[in-house]
């Protein structure tokens, strides 16, 4: 008898599909692992498709059958079967022979047997399997929901691999067994009761203890996280256990406690707070050490028994433009963070700072205070002490909105305001370097650039140029003892630096057959007046000088504002492009610097020596130039060097060979730099540096790093690292070790990671840099 009742029918689907729901929307992915996922209920209003070939209504029994090839759409889920039948009297609903439900989300589930009552209350599914639309699997023999909080699944199997291909019925290469699994609705956990992980097939042992997880309706809870490892030759063998802890929905925290072998309990622990415009976390750590013996002798990390951390980072969005942070770090010792390897504070020089950022359309502020950590083994802090406190460094840039006089101009200001507590100097070659000096130091700088293009109808570019510069310095540095310190401007003075400039350019194309080229002859004239105050003033930002053909056309080629480019100079040479069809690229730069007039200001000594040995000391300079050419194939060779504009002598160079092939990828780096005794270098630097990384096959690598000192013949630090990657499985190794770092208490390290998708780390040490150079053989 055909059926005619909608009702019985929209119940019908609703039971089945929103039941099956219910029972297997906690036995998905999230077993092992919590997920925002919630189950979709029924909607009343919600129209209903059901296709069957035969569908009958029995009034005396008051029992709704379809059968043969059922198909079911309600509420955007769907199903199909060979059988359903519904007993209005009973209450329960039951589908028999390969039922199949695909849920919103893309869940697939799969059953022979699917027995509910039509409140939910109560439920049986027999030979479930459920594939999720992120490759996770779960098979349970039975699934059998007994109240409307409870739910148990017996003899289940949860993977997150794929099936291999080839062979069906092979096992994947991890899995979890469970001889029960219990969904808690009101404690909103899974609770998976004598479980035991399987690898390759093998079993590695029964766990010892129920784990219980979060289940699909939670986002995050609170419980211990997956056990981490290390091993180092001063901490020895570590075993860290972190636990998680969910305050509210926008503050967390997570406290590790790691047993060492040879140093003891370390404690760890980080607080987490996002709010509405921003983040902060506040990190904290402290020991006491049972063995500091196993350090050097007349280090921190033998002196101290007990070191504690604390550190704050924070940045919030005042608004679209403005941004507001800090980082900052506090220890008992100079040493302990790094020599512990303390997350996000570990590094040498750790950078404590407070910024505040504007950008606009045409302008930009940035304010930055720093207080620079020195992490060293000495017993005392002087290095750190050396460091300069800066409080703060402003920049400010703006460019005019629209031409002036029909080109661009542009301001920009510079405040720094900083003080050392200890003299920063030494000798080394031939003469002192005094990078800088216990007191006070204040610098303002504004200046203003006026620029235009002209270009003729022949192709020629004539770029005129206008520049008034101004500073301010108050310099308090008393460097007493310090050689040279007499010559130094004490208490207030000023300078300035007037620039008028041109520049002219004629590019020209040259297309041969299947090529084209760029040939682009440049020359550059600066008149200015000498450098006002040159070298009677600290020198605290245009320390690093290298002259090369990136900086060749600068109009002032120091690094920084406290040192000026004076005098009248040219700069001439050329810059080249070509480009072939069959992808091949070439590139090149080539020019020298002349001092015209005026006095040179990198053959004037400062306090650092910034220009000595530098190439421009003399009113010739030496040659530079750059050379690279890219092919298609994946393989680029660059070099970056200077010449000795007398004999052509190579006095630097810096040569990079980049690969990057399917299977091989990788970088070789050399650099030579001749000595320079006047800069404090008084024998030449010759460094050959590697880093590959090899391919085996789809999902195994190798990668090693190795830098070797050539004039000392020795690696000063090497590195391999091994690693596995598949869709569900990542796993890396790592050693690294050091030589040319008398500081690092740990000469050399071990690292390995062993990830389970959906199931979390496993961690021995640090493998992050090999994580980083292997990045793409991890995406699956």
């Amino acid at each position: 008898m055909a059926v005619s009742n909608r009702g019985n029918i929209r119940r019908l689907a609703a039971a089945l599909l929103t039941g099956v729901s219910v029972i297997v929307s906690g036995v998905t992915t999230d077993v092992v692992y919590a997920k925002d996922i919630l189950p979709v209920q029924a909607d009343n209003n919600a129209k209903m498709l059901l296709r069957a070939n035969e569908l009958i209504y029995n009034k005396d029994t008051q029992v709704v059958t379809a059968r043969g090839a059922v198909q079911i759409y309600y509420n955007k889920y769907r199903m199909v079967a060979q059988k359903v039948d519904y007993d209005q009297k009973t209450g329960h609903v039951m589908a028999t022979g390969n039922i199949e439900v695909i849920e919103p989300a893309g869940t697939r589930v799969y059953a022979d047997q699917l027995d509910v009552t039509n409140d939910f209350g109560q439920g049986f599914l027999n030979s479930l399997r459920v594939e999720t639309t992120d490759n996770t699997r779960l098979v349970a023999e039975s699934a059998e929901r007994q109240s409307t909080d409870v739910m148990v699944l017996n003899n289940t199997v949860y993977t997150a691999c794929l099936p291999c291909m080839s062979t069906p019925g092979k096992a994947p290469l991890w899995q979890v067994k469970a001889q029960r699994v219990i969904r808690n609705g009101q404690t909103h956990t899974i609770r998976l009761e004598n479980a035991q992980f399987e690898l390759f097939g093998m079993s590695l042992g029964k766990l010892p203890f129920p784990v219980t997880v979060p289940d699909e309706t939670v986002e995050r809870k609170s419980g211990l996280l997956f056990p981490r490892f290390s091993a180092s030759d001063n901490l020895g063998f570590g075993v860290s256990i972190p636990y998680y802890h969910v305050f509210s929905p926008s503050m967390d925290a997570t406290i590790t406690p790691t047993y060492y072998s040879n140093q003891g309990l370390l404690v760890e622990g980080e607080l987490r707070n996002r709010f509405d415009n921003g983040d902060h976390t506040f990190r904290f750590a402290g020991i006491d050490q049972q063995n500091p013996g196993a350090f050097d002798a007349n280090t921190a990390d033998r002196s101290a028994d007990v070191r504690v951390m604390a550190a704050s980072k924070g940045e919030f969005q005042i608004n679209p433009r403005w941004t507001f942070g800090w980082n900052a770090m506090v220890q008992s010792d100079n040493n302990f963070s790094r020599t512990y390897n303390l997350q996000d504070v570990n590094e040498e020089t750790f950078k404590n700072e407070a910024y505040l950022t504007g950008l606009g359309t045409r302008n930009y502020f940035d304010l930055h205070s720093y207080y620079f950590d020195v992490q060293d083994d000495a017993k005392t802090s002087l290095l750190e002490r050396q460091q300069a406190i800066v409080y703060p460094v402003i920049d400010y840039s703006w460019y005019a909105p629209e031409p002036v006089a029909g080109g661009q101009l542009s301001i920009t200001s510079n405040l720094t305001n900083l003080s050392r507590r200890s003299d920063d100097n030494y000798f080394e070659g031939s003469d002192y370097r005094i990078p800088g000096l216990e007191g006070s130091y204040s610098r303002i700088t504004t200046e203003a650039e006026w620029k235009r293009t002209f270009t003729t109808d022949e192709g020629l570019q004539l770029t005129p140029l206008l520049a008034l510069r101004g500073d301010g310095v108050n310099s308090t540095s008393s460097g007493a003892g310090v050689p040279y310190s007499e010559s130094l401007e004490d208490g207030t003075s000023a300078r300035y630096m007037a620039t008028a400039g041109l520049e002219a350019r004629y590019p020209f194309l040259i297309t041969a057959g299947s090529s084209s080229h760029i040939i682009e002859p440049i020359a550059q004239l600066y008149v200015r007046p000498d450098e006002q105050l040159a070298g009677r003033l600290p020198n605290e930002d245009a320390q690093s000088f290298v002259f090369d053909a990136t900086n060749l056309f600068e109009r002032d080629k120091f690094s920084g504002y406290d040192r000026i480019e004076g005098g009248t100079r040219a700069n001439v040479g050329f810059r080249y492009t070509g480009s072939f069809d069959n992808g091949v690229g070439l590139r090149g730069i080539f020019g020298q610097s002349y001092q015209i007039a005026g006095q040179n200001s990198f053959a004037t000594a400062d306090l650092v020596n910034a220009g000595a040995n530098s190439g421009l000391e003399d009113n010739v300079s030496d040659f530079v130039a750059m050379a690279a050419i890219d092919l298609p194939q994946g393989f680029s060779l660059s070099t970056n060097s200077r010449f000795d504009k007398d004999d052509f002598d190579v006095r630097r160079t810096d040569v990079a060979f980049d690969y990057k092939t399917p299977r091989v990828s990788g970088k070789l780096i050399y650099t030579k730099v001749a000595a320079q005794p006047e800069y404090g270098d008084d024998s030449s630097t010759n460094i050959l540096e590697n880093q590959m990384s090899f391919r085996i096959n789809e999902n195994w690598s190798i990668a090693g790093r190795a830098t070797w000192d050539i004039d000392e013949g020795k690696v000063i630090r090497q590195g391999l690292g091994f690693s596995y990657a598949d869709e569900c499985t990542i796993f890396t190794i790592g050693y690294t070790s050091k030589t040319d770092d008398t500081t690092d208490a740990n000469g050399w390290s071990v690292g390995a990671r062993l990830s389970f998708r959906t199931l979390g780390d496993v961690n021995i040490g640090s493998t992050s840099g090999y994580d980083k150079d292997q990045r793409q053989t991890y995406q699956y």
